[in-house]
């Protein structure tokens, strides 16, 4: 059997005596999109914040590419390939797109005042670089977004802000995408757009896996392969979407039952 691209062994996050991450185990195979589903507080957006270094884990381990990444930092995480997302907004609204989207690549700039004053030409063939690889980005999502690089992000509408987040996250290709609620604050119309989007970005860049955390039920049955089931941040259920929500334990937790 392949070896999983993520996996998380009895992972445990405590804020005093609150249990937020209850011993979860969890795997994630390579080009997989996993959806994360259960009721607000289950520990859902805990895991992401453990994964990826903003809490320590209070026990447990996670495996990511066969390396240990537990309680790395957020920058130690990053460098490693995992990459994330929000649910609330975190761009910086008076900045570009391009600005907002090179916020996410600065792991992978080390550049000095002395690179930036003197070397002039490699700086302007790095800034070149790194406009046309943002713009490529872009333009997968929408490529007419892709001609307004320069245009500040507080003009654009939710679906674009959301796009431009995500192609922040994926500016130093990761191995792994983990997108919390990406369809916070849209309209139906909206998320569907960007969920096709997220499709045809997942097919065309080939080997990236995704884990998505999202309440809306439709979207996790259309893109996700797999998912798993939170509540008290236990994993009470976890298989294909038509399997879990025929789960009556999910469905006394989360979905409900008639």
């Amino acid at each position: 059997m392949t070896a999983p691209l993520l996996k998380l062994s009895g992972f445990t996050r405590t804020f005093g005596g609150l249990v937020a991450l209850d011993h979860l185990d969890l795997e994630l195979t390579e080009g997989e999109i996993l959806g994360l589903i259960g009721p607000n507080g289950s520990g859902k957006t805990t895991t992401f914040n453990v994964l990826t270094g903003i809490y320590a884990a209070s026990e447990g381990r996670a495996e990511f590419q066969g390396q240990d990444i537990t309680n790395l930092s957020a920058q130690g995480v990053c460098e490693r390939g995992v990459a994330r997302t929000f649910q609330r907004s975190r761009l910086c609204l008076s900045l570009s797109i391009f600005d907002n989207i090179m916020i996410g690549k600065h792991v992978r700039l080390d550049r000095g005042l002395v690179f930036n004053l003197f070397r002039r030409r490699a700086f302007a063939a790095e800034f070149e670089a790194a406009f046309a690889e943002a713009r490529d980005l872009v333009r997968l999502f929408d490529p007419p977004l892709a001609g307004r690089m320069f245009e500040s992000i507080g003009a654009f509408p939710m679906i674009d802000r959301r796009r431009i987040e995500i192609c922040r996250a994926l500016i130093n290709r990761p191995k792994l995408l983990l997108l919390d609620e990406p369809s916070a604050g849209m309209t139906e119309d909206e998320t569907r757009q960007l969920m096709d989007d997220i499709l045809t970005v997942k097919m065309r860049l080939a080997g990236l896996s995704i884990v998505v955390i999202e309440h809306e039920m439709g979207i996790i049955e259309r893109i996700t392969n797999r998912c798993a089931v939170l509540n008290f941040g236990r994993k009470i259920a976890e298989g294909t979407y038509r399997e879990v929500a025929a789960d009556r334990q999910v469905q006394e937790a989360y979905l409900g039952v008639e």
